[in-house]
């Protein structure tokens, strides 16, 4: 599935216990935070979506291959999460003067 939204395009390319919540994502993401990164991932603990970015460099200490890592690690058991890839990113919008 994607999704299109303010800060670019995205494909949910896992979304167990259908995490995805449009709205609490869009209220979560905070651009200067998320834009470099091409991998999101969201988990909810406690009822409060935690979004932890990811890069595309398989051998770096932060890229995608450590998602199964975090999601043992740093997650409720079982818990309710999604993984999205960015496909675009937002359209920088033009002001006519």
């Amino acid at each position: 599935m994607i999704v299109d939204t303010e800060f670019g395009e995205f494909e949910i390319i896992k979304d167990y216990r259908e995490a995805f919540d449009l709205a609490k994502f869009l209220e979560r993401y905070v651009d200067v935070a998320f834009d470099r990164y091409t991998y999101l991932v969201g988990d909810m603990s406690s009822s409060i979506l935690r979004l932890k970015g990811f890069n595309s460099d398989p051998k770096s200490p932060n890229g995608y291959k450590r998602i199964p890592d975090y999601l043992n690690e740093s997650c409720q058991f079982n818990c309710a999460h999604y993984v999205l890839k960015r496909l675009k990113p937002a359209q920088n919008k033009l002001i006519d003067i």
